[in-house]
């Protein structure tokens, strides 16, 4: 633990745990987070059909890049029925629109907002320039804002009213990808009232796999949230208005957990589904939530999930499993076969990570007979392996909760973020060994390029470190160590806790690409 003796770790893991508010199921130490409990009339689950997001559609083409206008603002939305919950929307709809984009077609995402607080947008898992990156200071106010009122931390950066383009190349490969807000102390909020969506990047390789398309691919952004009597959404924020005082309230500075599973947007929908292979695509949207997925079957053994792709795109072959972790911010895609069960069996998403209401997830009603040309190939894309050079660089971070100053929340390295202090300076085309140490759960999202994880603890990479990820689970007490190689932007970046409490309460660090 280069510096960090055993004895030394475990006391400062037990200070950081005594405050931390870790979650147990079944004897197990699920999430770091305190339950929030809401005051709605909640429906039964599954009464809700799934929505599905629409398609956003460019508005025209510019130097072969394709052109979206989103206008982010406020809305008035019926989550839970017979309430209207005012969102913060990217078009004023929760989840946002899907993007589908094309590998090496670039397209540019004109953001309006005309929300009364400022946003920042950052596409996770994106491959993007600095300045389209999403660099927490990088406002774009209110349209009409002067923006004097926003700069309470001292710090600025590049500030505009109104209007941001930003431009994403799409150099990568085929992949789920998500945006949100990164606002400075209040991504957490933010996201939680509705600024999150997803986006998809397609290629010929994936093209050229039997997968299950059209209908049958079903993107699921999962989440859990908390409701007022009036239905709104129910968070502890030391300012309600988003507007100076960053963070939580105390009792829930270790992760806000909901007790509403939402998927889509919808309290414990269902679906109905042929007898068929469908394609879904994962994504863990909660503020700190944990979930491990499984689809059970009443009376029958739970039907496999085959794991085809990871935050970063196909995996070389498929893998199957009888249940996903996903932590905040990992993406999982995943082909589940319904014709193993006859038509009429109801199968459920259950999260066996959680109790009560977050225990249920989503239905799938397999109601009809149906033909079905799809396969899962037995070789799926060319995954490069990433192997550190003898000699190649390794740093340590250790995410902890600590006070820097009067600042007390979490903290990389001791300290908390600052975006003048660069806590690592890396070559571009250079592999470099990243070593994660962690107190308690933290789920460590890296901008910029993906990575691979190379151990955990004295083993290989976990059951679900498979692929390329952007955004790695950390659990209690635990070492893991990435293969990290940034490419083709030079610049400032930053890599924080996906717990967006932690994040909010400054565990984020800055890095610079030379």
């Amino acid at each position: 633990m280069s510096g960090l003796s055993r004895r030394g770790f475990l006391g400062l893991l037990g200070g950081a745990v005594a405050g931390a508010g870790l979650v147990a199921c079944g004897g197990k130490r699920w999430n770091t987070g305190v339950h929030l409990a809401g005051g709605a009339p909640l429906p039964p689950p599954y009464q809700v059909p799934l929505p599905i997001p629409p398609v956003a559609r460019p508005i025209g083409t510019v130097g072969g890049a394709d052109v979206y206008q989103i206008t982010q603002r406020a809305a008035e939305l019926e989550i839970l029925p017979g309430l209207r919950t005012p969102v913060l929307g990217y078009d004023g709809i929760f989840p946002g629109p899907t993007f589908e984009a094309r590998s090496g077609r670039p397209i540019v995402v004109h953001h309006r907002n005309e929300l009364p607080v400022p946003s920042v947008v950052h596409l996770h898992g994106g491959h993007t320039p600095a300045d389209s990156d999403g660099w927490p200071l990088d406002l774009t106010l209110p349209v009409g804002d002067r923006g004097t009122a926003w700069l309470h931390h001292g710090m600025a950066g590049d500030v505009v009213a109104g209007e941001r383009a930003h431009r994403y190349p799409m150099t990568q490969r085929a992949a789920q990808l998500w945006y949100h807000d990164h606002r400075m102390d209040f991504t957490g909020p933010a996201v939680y009232r509705g600024l999150a969506g997803m986006h998809i990047v397609r290629d010929d390789v994936e093209d050229a796999l039997p997968l299950p398309r059209g209908d049958r691919e079903l993107p699921l952004m999962i989440c859990d949230r908390s409701f007022a009597a009036d239905g709104s959404f129910l968070y502890p924020a030391l300012d309600q208005g988003m507007r100076r005082v960053p963070g939580v309230d105390e009792r829930w500075m270790a992760g806000v957990l909901g007790d509403v599973v939402l998927v889509n947007g919808a309290p414990w929908p269902f679906h109905e589904v042929d007898a068929a292979r469908y394609r879904l695509r994962l994504l863990n949207a909660s503020n700190a939530r944990r979930y491990r997925l499984a689809l059970t079957v009443p009376g029958g053994p739970d039907l496999p999930i085959v794991q085809i792709g990871s935050d970063g795109g196909l995996l070389a072959e498929p893998v199957e499993h009888a249940y996903v972790d996903i932590a905040a911010g990992e993406r999982f895609d995943v082909v589940v076969d319904f014709s193993l069960v006859p038509v009429g069996t109801v199968v459920t998403m259950r999260n066996l990570a959680g109790a009560g209401g977050a225990a249920d997830v989503m239905q799938f009603r397999v109601v009809r007979a149906a033909r079905d040309d799809s396969a899962v190939a037995a070789r799926l894309a060319d995954v490069e392996p990433l192997v550190p050079p003898s000699g190649a660089t390794v740093r340590t971070f250790r995410f902890a909760r600590g006070a820097v100053g009067d600042h007390k929340g979490w903290t990389i390295n001791g300290t908390s973020f600052d975006p003048d202090t660069s806590l690592a300076d890396v070559p571009l085309g250079e592999t470099e060994v990243w070593r994660f140490v962690t107190d308690v759960h933290h789920p460590v999202h890296v901008h910029l390029d993906a990575f691979q994880v190379l151990r955990r603890g004295g083993g290989g990479p976990g059951e679900f470190d498979r692929g390329w990820k952007d955004t790695v689970d950390l659990r209690p007490a635990e070492v893991v160590e990435v293969a990290v190689r940034f490419t083709q932007h030079r610049g400032r970046f930053v890599f924080h806790c996906h717990n967006l409490e932690h994040e909010d309460m400054a565990m984020m660090a800055t890095i610079r690409t030379v």
